[in-house]
């Protein structure tokens, strides 16, 4: 992807997945590029339509999501583009959990009965539910690994005040809640995810993406039951595939680990993939998208043209 120079633009931001420009340090364009990234570490070679999947996914979301908490998302004028308020974030991700799957299953299984300071049953199988939805946050690393953290020590470091905690875990909750309700609707379960919020003045702003394949994982509801009955892998659909095809290839972005090759038919396979998940959560159709990048550039222009004049 080329970088841009818009007018007014005040920085830009190269992503492990997303290049973002603010403008006017009112806006931000932000581009969700092809490129995949796991264990924090952006692979050699880009899933095609992967930016679409992600970007119309996100806003389909959001536009779903807007009665329960405001949101960045003003404009999606091109497929892979989307072009929102800028927001002062705040250094914690929110990360829902419904069942006991991925960080928190090798927490348990290794004997932790606590998460981010939250007690968790004893008992309980691997992708159980929860009794009900948990909160476990992890700081928002700027460089490095997001790393994990208690309620209180975001009170101690002052990342929130006690104010905005209780706002930000009724707004996670009541989104977790909402999607559940959407994915269950399309026979899917929405298993755990991760919410970013940040502010203007003193308003509280849903940003980034939201129940995607990467900030999200699904469990296929069909046989569900069973195969928690019989001990099954549960089948889903989120790029934890690609974790696991790492870590059989000994890559889990550890210091003198090589990245696998990756070949033409993984790539592709990676991509019907997310191409599956759009299908299955949106309920429609995928068409995959590919503009120029003079008509990107000009639907861009014209909504930044817009909103300069009617100073949204």
């Amino acid at each position: 992807m080329k970088s841009l120079k818009f007018k007014q633009q005040t920085d830009f931001y190269k992503g492990k997945v997303r290049d973002v420009y603010s403008i006017s340090n009112k806006y931000l364009v932000m581009f969700a590029s092809d490129r995949i990234s796991a264990f924090d570490v952006v692979l050699p070679r880009p899933i095609p339509f992967k930016g679409q999947v992600l970007n119309q996914i996100a806003a389909y979301m959001l536009n779903a999501t807007a009665d329960i908490c405001q949101n960045w998302l003003i404009s999606v004028p091109a497929p892979h583009v989307s072009i929102g308020k800028k927001c002062q974030p705040f250094k914690i991700e929110m990360v829902v959990r419904g069942n006991l799957t991925g960080h928190a299953w090798r927490t348990y299984s290794a004997g932790g009965r606590t998460l981010c300071g939250v007690q968790l049953p004893d008992g309980m199988k691997e992708n159980d539910y929860f009794p009900s939805p948990i909160i476990t946050p992890s700081t928002k690393a700027d460089e490095g690994h997001d790393e994990d953290i208690s309620a209180a020590d975001i009170l101690a470091r002052k990342l929130a005040s006690e104010a905005e905690w209780k706002n930000l875990c009724h707004y996670a909750l009541q989104l977790f809640a909402r999607g559940k309700e959407m994915a269950a609707k399309q026979g899917l379960i929405l298993v755990d995810t991760k919410y970013e919020f940040g502010k203007i003045g003193d308003t509280i702003i849903l940003i980034d993406e939201i129940h995607t394949p990467d900030s999200s994982r699904y469990f296929y509801a069909d046989g569900f039951e069973e195969r928690q009955q019989k001990g099954e892998r549960q089948k889903q659909l989120s790029k934890e595939f690609v974790r696991e095809w790492l870590i059989e290839n000994n890559f889990m972005g550890k210091e003198g680990q090589i990245v696998p090759t990756m070949s033409d038919a993984w790539v592709e396979t990676i991509s019907n993939r997310y191409i599956e998940l759009y299908e299955k959560i949106i309920g429609e159709k995928f068409v995959p998208q590919k503009l120029n990048e003079e008509d990107t550039d000009a639907r861009i222009l014209a909504v930044l043209d817009h909103l300069d004049k009617t100073h949204v």
